[in-house]
């Protein structure tokens, strides 16, 4: 049985495969920025959504309807196209000139983050409910501040309990770098494209990409299992 057929794949000067790789890195790169990027505007989303002020829960909920109701391919063309003419204009107000577009990695991040962002604050308003609140009363008795009270109980048991859905929104954050081709981002599905038209073999380099997402995925997959298993060992005792 001949392997000639993987010899686009190979690290050759005919090969795909160092575009590949770098690819891969832009993906990853991307998905984690945007991961980060999200769980900040997530604790902040479910810091106004758990606030006794009004206006703020009004402010986290409509963050949180608008941005899991509209499709992430749509997201990221507004931000794309509607950012760069705001962002020429502010710079034609400013007396600079011309069309300015901004850069589709930053673009591709922000999109991704604000979407990730409006799922981990559900993710984190629902593990901040689940904490025993006897602890935290616990802790104010006995003089605790309120930056001891977070870093001691609230902090590590309300990830312990967000983890097992900040893992599937990771995923999720993977798999949308994929939209982030049709603004020109040459992550994994835009260099398979790239190649599939240049080898004329859509098969072979569309299927390294779905191997890829398959990889990485799985991989994280297994450390935030092992993380998950760490944090619950305080309470498995």
């Amino acid at each position: 049985m001949t392997l000639d057929f993987l010899v686009p794949l190979g690290f050759g000067p005919t090969g795909w495969g160092w575009p590949l790789l770098k690819a891969c890195s832009i993906t990853l790169s991307a998905a984690i920025c945007g991961f980060l990027l999200g769980s900040i505007l997530g604790v902040a989303g479910a810091g106004l959504k758990l606030s006794r002020v009004c206006a703020c829960r009004m402010v986290g909920s409509c963050y949180t309807t608008i941005f899991r109701g509209i499709p992430e391919i749509l997201i990221v063309y507004l931000f794309y196209f509607g950012g760069s003419v705001a962002f020429t204009k502010a710079m034609n107000l400013g007396g600079l000139p011309g069309f300015w577009s901004l850069p589709a990695f930053a673009i591709g991040v922000m999109a991704v983050g604000i979407v990730s962002g409006a799922y981990q604050t559900e993710a984190f308003r629902s593990a901040y409910l689940r904490l025993d609140r006897g602890q935290i009363e616990a802790g104010v008795s006995c003089g605790m501040h309120w930056m001891l009270l977070l870093r001691r109980i609230i902090a590590p048991q309300t990830l312990r309990f967000a983890l097992p859905a900040l893992g599937n929104i990771w995923q999720s954050a993977i798999k949308e770098t994929a939209l982030l081709s049709v603004i020109g981002l040459t992550e994994v599905i835009r260099q398979a494209g790239l190649a599939a038209g240049a080898t004329r073999q859509p098969l072979l380099f569309y299927g390294a990409a779905a191997i890829i997402y398959f990889v990485v995925g799985r991989v994280t997959g297994v450390f935030l299992a092992r993380y998950e298993h760490r944090l619950a060992k305080p309470w498995s005792r």
